[in-house]
Protein backbone atom coordinates (compact mmCIF):
# COMPACT_ATOMS: atom_id res chain seq x y z
CA UNK A 1 0.00 0.00 0.00
CA UNK A 2 1.26 3.45 -0.91
CA UNK A 3 2.65 5.15 2.42
CA UNK A 4 1.06 8.84 1.17
CA UNK A 5 -2.40 6.87 0.21
CA UNK A 6 -2.30 5.59 3.71
CA UNK A 7 -1.22 8.99 5.28
CA UNK A 8 -4.38 11.05 3.73
CA UNK A 9 -6.44 7.92 4.93
CA UNK A 10 -5.53 8.29 8.68
CA UNK A 11 -6.13 12.07 8.24
CA UNK A 12 -9.88 11.22 7.01
CA UNK A 13 -10.28 9.41 10.07
CA UNK A 14 -8.81 11.98 12.28
CA UNK A 15 -10.57 14.59 10.78
CA UNK A 16 -14.06 12.79 10.97
CA UNK A 17 -13.21 12.04 14.70
CA UNK A 18 -12.46 15.68 15.34
CA UNK A 19 -15.42 16.89 13.11
CA UNK A 20 -17.72 14.37 15.33
CA UNK A 21 -16.32 15.88 18.67
CA UNK A 22 -17.22 19.20 17.34
CA UNK A 23 -20.97 18.14 16.71
CA UNK A 24 -21.12 17.23 20.44
CA UNK A 25 -19.83 13.41 20.77
CA UNK A 26 -18.55 12.55 23.53
CA UNK A 27 -14.58 11.06 22.92
CA UNK A 28 -15.86 7.99 22.56
CA UNK A 29 -18.39 8.47 20.09
CA UNK A 30 -16.29 10.91 18.21
CA UNK A 31 -13.57 7.96 17.47
CA UNK A 32 -15.72 4.99 17.20
CA UNK A 33 -18.58 6.48 14.62
CA UNK A 34 -15.36 7.34 12.48
CA UNK A 35 -15.23 3.95 11.43
CA UNK A 36 -18.67 3.43 11.28
CA UNK A 37 -18.71 2.24 7.31
CA UNK A 38 -15.47 -0.35 8.32
CA UNK A 39 -16.92 -1.88 11.24
CA UNK A 40 -20.23 -1.97 8.90
CA UNK A 41 -22.63 -0.94 11.29
CA UNK A 42 -25.03 2.01 11.19
CA UNK A 43 -23.53 5.32 12.98
CA UNK A 44 -26.34 5.79 15.41
CA UNK A 45 -25.90 2.24 16.52
CA UNK A 46 -22.40 2.83 17.74
CA UNK A 47 -23.39 6.52 18.60
CA UNK A 48 -25.95 4.95 21.04
CA UNK A 49 -23.68 1.70 22.44
CA UNK A 50 -20.51 4.69 23.00
CA UNK A 51 -22.72 6.87 25.03
CA UNK A 52 -22.32 5.74 28.34
CA UNK A 53 -18.64 5.74 27.76
CA UNK A 54 -17.98 9.73 27.96
CA UNK A 55 -15.50 11.50 30.60
CA UNK A 56 -14.14 8.62 31.57
CA UNK A 57 -16.99 5.82 31.37
CA UNK A 58 -19.98 7.39 33.10
CA UNK A 59 -18.11 10.52 34.55
CA UNK A 60 -16.36 8.35 36.63
CA UNK A 61 -12.99 10.07 35.01
CA UNK A 62 -11.97 6.48 34.51
CA UNK A 63 -10.06 5.17 30.83
CA UNK A 64 -10.31 7.81 28.26
CA UNK A 65 -13.39 7.54 26.11
CA UNK A 66 -11.14 8.01 22.99
CA UNK A 67 -9.60 4.60 23.96
CA UNK A 68 -12.69 2.95 24.66
CA UNK A 69 -14.05 3.75 21.27
CA UNK A 70 -10.92 2.72 19.80
CA UNK A 71 -10.79 -0.66 21.19
CA UNK A 72 -14.39 -1.17 20.64
CA UNK A 73 -13.99 -0.91 16.54
CA UNK A 74 -11.21 -3.37 17.31
CA UNK A 75 -13.66 -5.86 18.85
CA UNK A 76 -16.14 -5.09 15.99
CA UNK A 77 -13.33 -5.34 12.86
CA UNK A 78 -11.04 -8.43 14.24
CA UNK A 79 -13.48 -10.42 16.22
CA UNK A 80 -14.21 -13.88 14.49
CA UNK A 81 -18.19 -13.29 15.98
CA UNK A 82 -18.75 -16.61 17.15
CA UNK A 83 -20.82 -17.00 19.81
CA UNK A 84 -19.95 -20.97 20.35
CA UNK A 85 -16.20 -20.42 19.96
CA UNK A 86 -14.72 -16.92 19.95
CA UNK A 87 -11.47 -18.20 18.54
CA UNK A 88 -10.46 -14.48 18.02
CA UNK A 89 -11.01 -13.13 21.47
CA UNK A 90 -6.88 -13.38 22.00
CA UNK A 91 -5.71 -11.51 19.17
CA UNK A 92 -8.32 -8.96 19.78
CA UNK A 93 -7.08 -8.63 23.42
CA UNK A 94 -3.55 -8.44 21.76
CA UNK A 95 -4.29 -5.39 19.59
CA UNK A 96 -6.53 -3.89 22.34
CA UNK A 97 -3.55 -3.93 24.52
CA UNK A 98 -1.16 -2.81 22.25
CA UNK A 99 -3.49 0.44 21.29
CA UNK A 100 -3.23 1.06 24.91
CA UNK A 101 0.27 0.70 25.23
CA UNK A 102 0.81 2.88 22.63
CA UNK A 103 -0.85 5.42 23.66
CA UNK A 104 0.31 5.53 27.52
CA UNK A 105 3.75 5.62 25.68
CA UNK A 106 2.68 8.82 24.13
CA UNK A 107 0.29 10.80 26.62
CA UNK A 108 1.84 8.98 29.93
CA UNK A 109 -1.50 8.18 31.43
CA UNK A 110 -4.81 6.45 29.96
CA UNK A 111 -6.91 7.55 32.73
CA UNK A 112 -9.48 10.96 31.92
CA UNK A 113 -8.67 12.62 35.19
CA UNK A 114 -5.46 11.79 34.91
CA UNK A 115 -5.02 13.58 31.05
CA UNK A 116 -6.81 15.88 32.06
CA UNK A 117 -5.29 17.06 34.93
CA UNK A 118 -8.00 17.04 37.45
CA UNK A 119 -6.05 16.09 40.21
CA UNK A 120 -2.70 17.79 39.05
CA UNK A 121 -3.93 20.43 37.22
CA UNK A 122 -1.44 19.68 35.00
CA UNK A 123 -3.26 18.55 31.42
CA UNK A 124 -1.05 16.16 29.61
CA UNK A 125 -3.47 15.95 26.59
CA UNK A 126 -6.67 18.09 25.89
CA UNK A 127 -9.98 15.75 25.11
CA UNK A 128 -9.19 16.77 20.80
CA UNK A 129 -5.67 15.58 21.13
CA UNK A 130 -6.46 11.99 22.90
CA UNK A 131 -9.02 11.70 19.92
CA UNK A 132 -6.23 12.88 17.62
CA UNK A 133 -4.03 9.82 19.05
CA UNK A 134 -6.35 7.37 19.63
CA UNK A 135 -7.92 7.28 16.34
CA UNK A 136 -4.29 7.67 14.33
CA UNK A 137 -2.93 4.93 16.72
CA UNK A 138 -6.24 2.54 15.45
CA UNK A 139 -5.37 3.30 12.35
CA UNK A 140 -1.80 2.09 12.45
CA UNK A 141 -2.84 -1.02 14.01
CA UNK A 142 -5.69 -2.02 11.70
CA UNK A 143 -2.89 -1.35 8.96
CA UNK A 144 -0.37 -3.67 10.38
Amino acid sequence: MNKNWRTLQMSIKTDKAAQNHQKGYNCAQAVACAFAEEMGIDESIIFKMMEGHGLGMGCMEGTCGAITGAVAVIGAIKSCGDIEKPVSKAATYKLSGELVKRFQEKNQATKCKDLKGIETGKVLRSCPGCIEDATAILEEILAE
